[in-house]
């Protein structure tokens, strides 16, 4: 009896149920898809007809994987007479809801007006050159510190605060907002709220003849070209408490969080209080190492690349996995809880400048959790593999 025949048999035997079963489990094997109903309701229910070994998933079931690369540096900057910025907002890239970015120069001299943002708190890594910020929180108490390459700063959502280069050498910085939708063009600036509000308000307020307000700016400067500010005569006021603005990155021991394949530098709320809605640091990684695999708990993942070239991989769960690379410039956003693994693909150190909108870092790795999990559910997880297999990738 050839095979064909036999199978028509068999499934003749099975009558209308045994053949409806069959069928489910066929269209189950296919797609992971049963009938409407089909297991049962509330607490009448049962067992289906075994599936596919593994889970299809259909690709209208999620959305689709998002594109997690932006070339901040490639974006158009705006420009005044003391420097420039370029911004990175979930208006030029969509993935970004939860940090927006922005990569600012600011000339000798130069200051980014008194200003205050009123959706967003704002994280800066200095990269190069020296600044100083000016700071006045709602106590009325204020601040001021000086900063060199590698030093933090921190203003809350809403403090009034200041940035100006001194030195002869320019200065440039990373700035990161715990809003995807904060945009540069949305500060509240000092130029602005004088240049729109009424003259005669305004000269009550501070005690002025109404026709000295004419000689101030006529819209919002943003960033002002100055005179240059000597190091030595530069102010630094900074508080006498632990909420201080400022934070030595790469000289504070309590930031040290090195790993296989490379240094990290982190500064979370526990090592800086002021830092409460944020957490942020660098991270480089060596040629050929790696980042390995892990996902974030309660923040979403920002990266600038400062050097070098990298390479991310993403899972976004439903079958959704994408890869891109970067470069310096580029910016990559992971949102919370998607999976990733950071690789050095170049042939010197990936420099990463890295921010999480919780001041609060909390991840889990991949094979930290492989380790404490049973042989016998990985052996369940992973059917087919070879016990030897599995065993070694408990071992790591």
């Amino acid at each position: 009896m050839d095979a064909n025949r036999r199978a028509f048999l068999g499934t003749a035997a099975l009558g209308a149920g045994g053949l409806v079963a069959l069928t489910q489990a066929a269209a189950a094997a296919a797609t992971d898809h049963g009938a409407p109903g089909a297991g049962g309701f509330g607490r009448d229910v049962q067992q289906l007809p075994p599936g596919a070994p593994v889970a299809y998933h259909d690709p209208k079931d999620v959305g689709a994987m998002p594109d997690f690369r932006f070339s901040l540096d490639g974006n158009v900057p705006k420009i005044t007479s003391g420097g420039w910025a370029k911004e990175a907002t979930v208006h030029q890239f969509p993935i970004s809801k939860g940090i927006a970015g922005v990569h600012m120069f600011l000339d000798p001299g130069a200051s980014r007006e008194l200003h205050w943002h009123a959706i967003a708190a704002e994280w800066a890594y200095v990269i190069d050159g020296r600044c100083q910020t000016v700071v006045l929180d709602p106590s009325g108490a204020s601040e001021i510190n000086n900063y060199e390459p590698g030093d933090l700063w921190f203003f809350p959502k809403g403090h009034g605060h200041s940035i100006q280069t001194i030195g002869d050498k320019p200065c440039h910085f990373i700035l990161s907002f715990d809003n995807g939708a904060f945009s540069e063009h949305g500060t509240f600036s000092i130029t602005d709220w004088i240049d729109v509000s009424p003259k005669d308000m305004l000269a009550l307020d501070f005690g002025l003849p109404k026709e000295a307000l004419n000689a101030f700016p006529k819209g919002e400067a943003y960033i002002q070209a100055g005179p240059v500010i000597p190091i030595s005569q530069a102010l630094d006021a900074p508080w006498p408490k632990e909420s201080t603005h400022k934070f030595r990155l790469l000289k504070d021991p309590r930031a040290v969080r090195d790993f296989d394949g490379g240094t990290f530098r982190l500064a979370t709320v526990d090592e800086w209080p002021v830092s409460k809605s944020m957490s942020g640091g660098v991270m480089t990684i060596r040629a050929g190492q790696m980042r390995k695999f892990h996902w974030n708990v309660n923040a979403n993942e920002w990266h600038y690349y400062l050097k070098g070239k990298g390479q991310v991989a993403l899972f976004g769960s439903g079958g959704r996995g994408k890869v891109a690379e970067f470069s310096p410039g580029d910016v990559a956003y992971i949102p919370m809880g998607f999976g990733h693994a950071i690789k050095n693909v170049g042939d010197e150190d990936l420099e990463i400048v890295q921010t999480w909108d919780n001041g609060r870092f909390e991840e889990i790795d991949l094979d930290a959790w492989i380790r404490a999990s049973p042989n016998y559910l990985l052996a369940n997880n992973f059917a087919g593999v070879p016990a030897d297999t599995i065993t070694k990738l408990k071992q790591g």
